[in-house]
């Protein structure tokens, strides 16, 4: 049947009811250090100036299209296992994406793994947080197996014949994804195999037995039996353990080959269901005889290992922060250009009271991540030694624990849109509560915190030093710095209080370095919201007063 002379003009009736208006665009080809002022004024101010350039570099690479969607593809096709091939050999090999390698290439070839020791410098940590900071917001799950490398060597160093023969390839900038011995590669890889299944966090309830083969002892062989029910990213090439030798708990080195090219019996039942960290692969070991070398003193190895577990605990605070900003940045950038009952989303009041709230989340995070970093180039210094010790830990805690709900909070600034699983925020979200509670939950942190002030008292008197540097700057801080040290003046049933201390402390140190800092809008509307409000609030419950404006437009992304 013919459609009516007056419904066929142009032929338009057929397929094109509307056009495609009022609508965002993804946010790729950008620069992610050049349009993240919060990133490059910490750079500058934690002493890593010199790498502004590189850094500027590396962000244009990462906020590229074809690198974005390495992202994409490595959560879209996660990892599978292949434990034995198909003559019936164990083989324990897990394959990944190409997307997964290649950013795992990236990460390893710009220093991500190793810069602060292979090439140590002023600002060395400052830039190396930086640039996982940049690189986490495109894909996280990758990051896992950077930072146990990373973070592996203080450990190894404990023992100088085991340095020596595995830090140059640890530090090295090849990246060799072989299922091959290590001594046939250039670039390895460092893992960690802490958690049993009866113990978690409390692995001194380890049950796996450590065997000597020869008379024992710091760098000395030894054959492990037992289980590990989380060990994350199992290719790697060797792994930190801890197992009960004839004196204690100790420390050892895994590799996954042993010295005559044999595979070492550390047997991959299965691979992790996670519902986040999808990249990357965890799984489940058994360890049947596995060979491995002590690492440190025996019956010491949760001393010999506490350097690693710092560092990726230091990496979870960077990792979140990166959530954050990454969720703000696709908030920041939607609501700039989709509008609604006659006006741009991100002038309308409210929506700018939420938006505005979301980047002071973000900035106290960045700031307090790379005041820790810089801490990290001065251990040599009592005061930043002191810092690393205890505000680790309290960074960790609060950084990670209010991600979910930013991440939360900036999806539905997009709206019923970016609950689609082709949005970045379903990642965004999925990924946003690994970091709290992996390498120690919240409750975890806030006793190893209480553990720091007991064991190490000056380390109260460091983190009150660092609050007096803003003192006299904000009448809101100082009141509220007065009052955390009342505070500590009353340890009754500290145990049971931890976590309001804790936070307390977090919001105290992240203000103190946003006003000394920050644009006065951004250190005022911190405290203002922070400090002097009574109770919680959700995100968008700014006081009057706060230059929202000034706010969004420093932090919104241009692309």
């Amino acid at each position: 049947m013919n459609a009516p002379e007056s419904l066929r003009k142009d032929s338009l009736y057929l397929a094109e009811t509307h056009e495609v208006v009022n609508v965002a665009h993804d946010l790729v080809d950008y620069d992610l250090y050049l349009q993240d002022a919060a990133l490059q004024e910490a750079v500058r101010r934690e002493g890593a100036a010199w790498a502004h350039d590189d850094l500027s570099a590396f962000g244009r690479l990462l906020g590229s299209a074809g690198h974005i969607e390495l992202g994409v593809q490595a959560n879209r096709n996660p990892p599978e296992l292949e434990t034995h091939d198909r003559f019936g050999n164990r083989i324990d090999l897990v394959r990944f994406h190409p997307a997964y390698h290649a950013l795992m290439k990236t990460s390893i070839e710009h220093g991500l793994h190793s810069s602060p020791w292979s090439d140590p410098r002023p600002g060395a940590h400052v830039a190396r947080a930086a640039r996982v900071y940049m690189h986490s917001q495109i894909e996280a799950g990758h990051q896992c197996p950077i930072t146990m490398t990373f973070a592996a060597v203080p450990s190894l160093r404990t023992t100088p014949q085991l340095a020596k023969l595995w830090e140059p390839k640890v530090t090295s900038r090849v990246y060799d994804p072989r299922n091959v011995p290590d001594a046939e590669k250039r670039g390895v890889t460092i893992g960690m195999a802490m958690t049993e299944k009866q113990g978690g966090s409390d692995v001194r309830a380890n049950t796996t037995r450590a065997y000597p083969v020869g008379a024992g002892g710091p760098g000395q062989p030894y054959e492990l039996v037992g289980h590990k029910y989380f060990v994350s990213a199992p290719m790697c090439d060797a792994f930190l353990v801890l197992a009960q030798a004839p004196g204690g708990l100790s420390c050892f080195l895994l590799p996954r080959w042993r010295p005559d090219g044999s595979k070492n019996p550390m047997q991959v039942l299965r691979l992790k269901r996670k519902m986040g960290n999808v990249s990357n692969a965890s799984s489940e070991t058994e360890l049947r005889g596995a060979l491995a070398w002590m690492v440190g003193e025996e019956g010491r190895g949760v001393r010999t290992i506490i350097e690693m577990v710092a560092m990726t605990r230091f990496d979870c605070m960077v990792g979140s922060s990166a959530g954050q900003r990454a969720a703000v940045a696709q908030a920041l950038h939607h609501c700039s250009l989709r509008a609604a009952f006659g006006k741009v989303l991100a002038e309308q009041p409210l929506m700018r009271n939420v938006l505005a709230d979301l980047v002071l989340e973000s900035e106290g995070s960045i700031a307090l991540t790379m005041r820790i970093a810089r801490a990290l180039d001065h251990r040599d210094d009592e005061h930043e030694d002191l810092l690393v010790r205890l505000c680790t830990a309290v960074g960790k805690y609060w950084i990670c624990k209010r991600t979910p709900e930013h991440a939360y909070e900036s999806m539905e600034c997009i709206g019923g849109s970016g609950v689609m699983e082709d949005s970045p925020f379903p990642r965004l979200f999925r990924e946003s509560p690994v970091n709290a509670i992996w390498e120690g939950s919240g409750n975890v942190q806030c006793l190893d915190v209480l553990r720091a002030m007991q064991k190490t008292p000056a380390v109260v008197g460091a983190f009150f030093a660092e609050l007096d540097r803003a003192k006299g700057a904000n009448a809101v801080l100082d009141r509220y710095a007065a009052g955390l040290k009342q505070e500590f003046r009353d340890l009754d049933e500290i145990e049971y209080r931890a976590r309001d201390v804790v936070d307390r402390m977090a919001l105290a140190l992240q203000a103190v370095l946003l006003v000394q800092h920050a644009p006065a809008a951004v250190a005022d509307a911190f405290c203002a919201s922070r400090l002097a409000a009574s109770g919680h609030h959700n995100y968008g419950a700014l006081p009057r007063g706060v230059d929202c404006a000034a706010i969004i437009a420093r932090a919104t992304p241009k692309a």
